[in-house]
């Protein structure tokens, strides 16, 4: 059974990681939305600064990207003549210093290239810092879009570009990653030193607002990037070895993708794969490692609703992440319902009503914020079904100690012997 470490908080959890990276190249973990991903790549972040007299922050270690850094963009919508649409950059951001002697936009276009068809100018002006050895600054920053559009006339068709648009909420995401990424090259680059104060990168679900295409693509060229470096490195091309990285995920395609391309790399031992969970009673925080295992987080969630189940511990919301675990089944079989991972036989009674009562409580809305201990009768009906979930689909006996044995192994035992 994989081992389960348990931390306090999310800073405990952050220091922990930190600790790993001395030795790893990388951690890729999952966690389910609400479990605290966000919080932790701040609390990742925030040990890593340096705060002077007046709380301001003059240090940092972590190039980090989460939900709060699409909010260094913001639009100016132009309300007054509804003419010119720009996404002005908050100057006081560190995430921008540096950028000077780069052709940033050069770089954020070539990645932007692959992912969307509309174009980009990016207007920075920096003043120059107060001491001889610090960087320009950012004084003012604003970035405009274009796309070029066909018109038929006459029989004709030529292209026109239309300039200061509006983009969507989905392109904006995708053009802040690739913002994001051209800094990550410029930071993996040996050569360059403007962020030569990142000694760690994280990387928490950059895929919100995303499709599957999009999230294989952006899954995809980050692994590469992140493998190249390290290739260069290992090469002797450069003495430094690279930031460590962490990347978090909701989202079980990117994760895999990542997984996968990771679990190519020569030195998959320098890497760790973590599922991430929550003790609602203790408040503790869990890290199971999933080794070779991409969809452990799966089988990791099963493990905890058994062992809560063992433990007689059981509130009113779990029926939600059971069904949740069959209906991934059900998807996975290609099956037409989730009832159709519990009904075994077209005369099972039991079966039957098992799917009528799992699809009626797990629509109780119960929520994990507030959690309800679950009554005795529920939680005996909840153990008989998952038992027999977990015994009709043959999960590996290790996970789940002590589980009684069906009927059928018990015959299967006793005509070996």
């Amino acid at each position: 059974m994989a081992k389960v470490d348990h931390h306090d908080d999310l800073p405990a959890l952050a220091m922990h990681l930190r600790t790993e990276l001395h030795e790893l190249r990388y951690v890729l973990l999952y966690a389910y939305n609400g479990i605290g991903k966000t919080r932790l790549s701040r609390d990742f972040s925030e040990i890593g600064k340096i705060y002077n007299l007046d709380r301001e922050p003059v240090m940092a270690d972590t190039l980090y990207f989460n939900a709060f850094t699409e909010d260094l963009f913001t639009w100016d919508n132009d309300l007054e003549y509804d003419e010119r649409r720009i996404l002005k950059l908050n100057t006081r951001s560190r995430f921008f210093v540096g950028l000077a002697e780069f052709e940033i936009e050069n770089r954020v276009r070539s990645i932007l290239n692959h992912f969307a068809d509309f174009g980009i100018k990016i207007d920075l002006k920096y003043e120059d810092p107060s001491a001889d050895d610090e960087k320009p600054f950012l004084k003012e920053g604003f970035v405009s879009f274009n796309r070029e559009i066909l018109i038929e006339e006459n029989g004709q068709s030529r292209s026109e570009t239309i300039e200061d648009i509006k983009i969507s909420r989905g392109e904006e995401s995708i053009f802040v990653w690739c913002f994001f990424m051209a800094i990550v090259e410029i930071v993996l680059d040996p050569d360059m030193d403007s962020y030569d104060w990142v000694k760690y990168i994280y990387i928490d679900d950059p895929i919100s607002s995303l499709d599957e295409q999009n999230a294989i693509k952006v899954a995809t060229h980050l692994a590469l990037t992140i493998k190249q470096a390290h290739k260069n490195h290992a090469a002797g091309k450069h003495e430094d070895c690279p930031p460590g990285i962490v990347i978090s995920t909701h989202h079980p395609l990117f994760h895999n993708v990542l997984w996968n391309e990771f679990n190519n790399d020569q030195k998959k031992e320098r890497a760790q794969r973590l599922f991430l969970s929550r003790d609602w009673n203790t408040g503790e925080y869990l890290t199971r490692n999933t080794k070779d295992t991409p969809f452990f987080h799966h089988i990791a969630n099963l493990m905890e609703l058994y062992e809560r189940v063992e433990a007689g511990n059981l509130d009113t919301y779990h029926f939600n992440s059971l069904r949740v675990v069959v209906e991934k089944t059900s998807n996975f079989l290609g099956y037409n319902t989730f009832s159709d991972c519990i009904k075994r036989q077209m005369d099972d009674y039991d079966g039957v009503l098992h799917a009528r009562m799992l699809n009626l409580l797990s629509h109780g809305g119960y929520s994990l914020y507030e959690p309800f201990k679950m009554g005795e009768d529920n939680i005996q009906l909840f153990k008989k079904i998952l038992h027999a979930f977990i015994q009709d689909y043959a999960f590996s006996e290790q996970h789940f100690p002590g589980l009684p044995a069906t009927k059928q192994q018990e015959n299967n035992e006793a005509t070996s012997t």
